[in-house]
């Protein structure tokens, strides 16, 4: 008997936790103390703690993490930092909010992240930062970066929205650059009920800068030193994320374990898995393949309730918001090939064996009436 499969079911992870979030709410509720109260303090501590880092500070979502870390690191009006067009659009968004110029290398085709060969062509005058994109719950080679970072006198501002536990050489994603920007956006391995983020350093004045721009540039109630605007984490936000933290590597674990069976099961078919690279703890936010058959599969496996996603269709390069930075189609002719062919297969921790079979069987089916004609 069939099923439909979601591309993320929620519910089977809100279901075992129930009590416990229902408790930590009522708690916070019961207090009312809800503004950068004991579970935003616990949560920042216990998330640098898991990081292995010095500071994490909440804010409200991962677009405003990205960009409090990179106003914090001094970006500003006319800079330039170098990231990929490969990625969800907040990563362009939050440099541009700093009046800074985004500058687009093109991905490594095996990992679909950031080609670090590229990146000293793309360094000028201008340059103030590198971002890197740790995309789909797998870190860019990041020593390369820092040592390219430390000749030019850059900094590494890590999007790890996507990365939460993974690592790469043992350390986690998020502790290997200057700064690290989180979402907890519901979907994400760690999620909140709505929206979240967070950024993390090593660095105790960034830190306190970040601190003070998430509300409104202020460290004492109005007295205002910087400007800043309202970024804070909910209280009620960080309590979810409070309970669901001590379980993140285990459901990273049940990630890994699915991925690897649906490679097994893919294995041999007309379509390319992902690519796990070495020194790297990919925890697989999303599982990923590439296929030339991309948009009828989904729709074949649509047709059968089997839900997939596209991360993402359109690189920033070549959406209508960036037609005034002059790029053309064929510019980044990795990241333009391979948004053409992506696909997200169903992913999360409590997906079944039992449901990853249907899937391949579908999929296993769908090439085989191609191949039929």
């Amino acid at each position: 008997m069939t099923q439909n499969i979601p591309l993320v079911d929620l519910k089977a992870q809100y279901l075992p936790l129930k009590a416990d979030i229902r408790s930590a709410w009522e708690q916070a509720l019961d207090s009312m103390y809800l503004f950068l109260g004991p579970n935003v303090q616990a949560f920042e501590q216990e998330f640098a703690d898991f990081l292995g880092v010095s500071h994490a500070i909440g804010v409200s979502d991962g677009t405003s993490a990205l960009h409090l870390a990179l106003r914090a690191a001094g970006v500003k009006q006319g800079d330039e930092v170098i990231t990929v067009s490969h990625t969800f659009i907040a990563t362009g968004e939050a440099i541009l909010l700093c009046g800074a110029v985004p500058v687009f290398v093109d991905i490594d085709s095996q990992t679909y992240l950031m080609d670090v060969n590229q990146i000293e062509d793309k360094i000028t005058p201008r340059t103030r930062a590198i971002l890197p994109v740790h995309l789909y719950g797998q870190c860019v080679d990041m020593d390369p970066i820092l040592t390219i970072a430390q000749k030019h006198g850059l900094i590494v501002i890590e999007d790890a929205c996507q990365a939460h536990g993974a690592n790469y050489k043992g350390r986690k994603a998020g502790s290997l650059g200057t700064l690290g920007a989180f979402s907890f956006y519901f979907t994400k391995n760690l999620g909140a009920y709505g929206e979240g983020g967070m950024v993390t350093t090593n660095d105790p004045e960034l830190a306190r800068r970040v601190k003070m721009m998430r509300d409104h540039g202020s460290e004492e109630r109005y007295h205002h030193e910087i400007l800043g605007w309202n970024g804070r984490l909910d209280e009620l936000q960080a309590a979810v994320l409070k309970v669901k933290l001590p379980h993140l590597d285990n459901w990273n674990d049940l990630r890994r374990a699915n991925a690897t069976y649906y490679s097994e099961t893919l294995a041999g078919l007309d379509l390319i898995t992902p690519y796990e690279a070495p020194n790297n703890h990919h925890v697989y936010h999303l599982y990923v393949i590439r296929s030339p058959h991309r948009d009828a599969l989904r729709s074949y496996l649509g047709d059968r309730g089997i839900g997939t996603g596209i991360h993402y269709p359109i690189p920033i390069h070549l959406q209508q918001s960036y037609e005034n930075f002059n790029y053309e189609l064929g510019s980044l002719p990795v990241t333009e090939a391979v948004t053409g062919e992506i696909l997200s297969l169903p992913m999360y921790a409590e997906l079944t064996h039992t449901q990853i079979k249907q899937v391949v069987e579908e999929i296993h089916q769908f090439l085989g009436e191609l191949v039929a004609g």
